[in-house]
């Protein structure tokens, strides 16, 4: 009986030891690969490496935006040893108390977010701590060093780093580069393992944007308009100054303006480009396209005289002057100086609605620039075969259409380049992080009217600001100015209609007149006020001219203002 009891107990002791005989087999022989594979798995933990954002500078390489290295400190709470004790290493490291860091070391979960934004000198500090749990993660800064300045125009980022407005936005896929990646092996404390695998995939960081833009005259222009903005009555204001001959952006500003540090706690009726994406009625400086539309098909010189009545029918609307008057024979020259709606509206006639639009349109009008800033607006230009009567006579006197402070720059551009309108461009270059510069192509020029149009107009402009015009405070001392005051009905919210909407003021004019160098664009919006361009932008328009042209060193005009004729005595029929 024992022997029998013995031999089973053994058979059963055989029967054992093979199966543990041969799951041992399994699993060094047939799963070991897999348990191993997947131990190393659990140990691995993968990283972005991020990309350093590229930087946007100013035409002379001065910073606007760039980034700098910084990380985000990060917990695993499960793996966490001592959330006290980790607590009192961290606290003075990221300035963040004690039972702050202890509650979100003790939170639910596998990530909990201890601070961020925190620099490397600091991040090297929390590396030699070596806390288990405790992880750092890229998480580069963006920083604006020019505050306001140029801000508009810049544009900001995301909490995610995409660019959301401005050059950030435009440009958001040059400058933001690809990120890279890490792989490291870590302990059971989340601790890097020294001797364990550790592969990284380099990030590609992002191109550097270089703008067309002053950053000093940038400057001038922002405080100049925010000066304005604080008289009491101007709600907005927007400046664009153009290189007359490459249509080049030198400064864009507008008022109020903002911090792209400070977007997140900005209203974000602020966060725009007036000066690209917000349109108005331009009022007398439309003036400089009907009467290059006149002169062009040779309906008119300056020295031409109309006997010019106060007022006009246009259709069921009688269309004045600023001030109803008796007939006067005004030059041609003496209509754009005295801005005549009337005798505008006269020429107007003579070169024809369809004729008229093909000039708006071929100054720009109705279209975009293209210029290189998200949210630009075409304006509102209609067609000539949908004017009315009274439509057909307000157009040409800058009623019933609508512009961008750009596209108005962009119009005495031409007039200022001899007639040769060059698309306006902000950007010169995109550099590479390896160096390769990436210069912008210059737009071609399209002539729009002949250089001898352009010379006529530039010489009635000039008359604008000289004895008997409407704007002698866009004068600039030791320098011969052409420009063109604006005063257009702003339309009041309220009611849809224009009464008690205020005006828009604008004043846009080059310099030196004999030499054109740059052209400068203001317009004021200005809802409870009835002052006329000539007062209020005109002196904006100086103050910024004087000082493009001192800064460039221009030398001031080596001739006299012309004497201009501005009444004559009109043919009889």
């Amino acid at each position: 009986m024992r022997t029998r009891r013995n031999k089973a107990g053994l058979g059963i002791l055989v029967v054992l030891l093979v199966a543990v005989v041969t799951k041992l087999v399994v699993l060094q022989g047939i799963d070991g690969s897999a348990y191993a594979q997947a131990a190393e798995t659990d140990r691995m933990r993968v990283f972005d490496i991020a990309a350093i954002r590229g930087a946007i500078l100013d035409r002379d390489g001065n910073p606007l935006a760039y980034t700098v290295e910084a990380s985000k400190v990060v917990a695993d709470p499960t793996i966490v040893e001592d959330p006290e004790r980790t607590a009192l290493a961290l606290t003075t490291l990221l300035g963040v108390p004690t039972s702050q860091l202890t509650e979100d070391l003790t939170a639910d979960g596998r990530y909990s977010v201890l601070a961020e934004d925190v620099d490397t000198a600091t991040s090297d500090r929390i590396t030699d701590l070596a806390l288990p749990g405790i992880v750092l993660e890229d998480d580069p800064v963006r920083l604006y060093p020019a505050g306001t300045v140029g801000g508009q125009v810049v544009g900001f980022v995301g909490r995610d780093g995409d660019g959301l407005a401005g050059i950030e936005q435009r440009y958001d896929d040059v400058l933001a580069g690809t990120n890279g990646q890490r792989r490291v092996e870590v302990g059971a404390g989340g601790v890097p393992i020294p001797a364990g695998i550790d592969e990284s995939t380099p990030a590609e960081d992002g191109s550097s944007v270089s703008l067309t833009i002053d950053e000093d005259l940038q400057y001038t222009v922002q405080q100049r308009l925010d000066q304005a903005c604080a008289d009491g009555a101007t709600t907005q204001g927007s400046a664009v100054v153009l290189d007359v001959r490459t249509g080049e952006v030198v400064a864009m500003a507008t008022c109020p303006g903002y911090d792209p540090a400070q977007a997140g706690s900005t209203d974000p009726e602020l966060l725009g480009l007036p000066a690209v994406s917000d349109v108005f009625e331009p009022g007398s400086v439309m003036k400089a396209v009907t009467l290059s539309a006149a002169i062009e098909e040779g309906y008119a010189t300056p020295d031409t005289v109309l006997t010019v009545p106060g007022h006009i029918q246009a259709g069921d609307v009688v269309v004045t002057d600023a001030h109803d008057h008796a007939p006067v024979d005004w030059t041609v020259t003496g209509i754009l100086a005295k801005s005549s709606n009337v005798g505008t509206i006269m020429l107007a006639r003579e070169v024809g609605d369809e004729r008229l639009e093909e000039y708006m349109r071929a100054f720009g009008l109705g279209s975009t620039t293209g210029i290189e800033l998200p949210g630009e607006s075409a304006g509102i230009l209609q067609d000539s075969a949908d004017w009315t009567a009274s439509r057909a006579a307000n157009v040409p006197i800058g009623q019933g259409v609508s512009v961008t402070a750009l596209q108005m720059a962009s119009v005495y551009q031409t007039i200022a380049n001899g007639g040769v309108r060059i698309p306006p461009r902000i950007v010169s270059a995109v550099t590479a992080p390896d160096g390769t510069v990436t210069s912008e192509q210059q737009p071609e020029g399209t002539r729009v009217v002949s250089e001898s149009t352009a010379q006529q107009m530039a010489y009635m402009l000039e008359a604008v600001v000289g004895p008997g015009g409407t704007a002698p405070l866009g004068e600039v001392d030791g320098f011969r100015v052409a420009g063109k005051t604006g005063t257009a009905q702003r339309a009041n919210p309220e009611c849809g209609c224009y009464d008690g909407g205020g005006y828009f003021t604008t004043f846009v004019g080059f310099a030196p007149a004999d030499a054109p160098q740059y052209v400068v664009a203001v317009d004021l919006e200005r809802p409870s006020s009835d002052a006329e361009g000539g007062q209020v932008a005109a002196p904006v328009f100086a103050d910024v001219m004087r000082y493009v042209l001192t800064a460039d060193g221009v030398v001031p005009s080596g001739t006299a203002r012309p004497d201009f004729q501005l009444t004559g005595t009109a043919p009889t029929n």
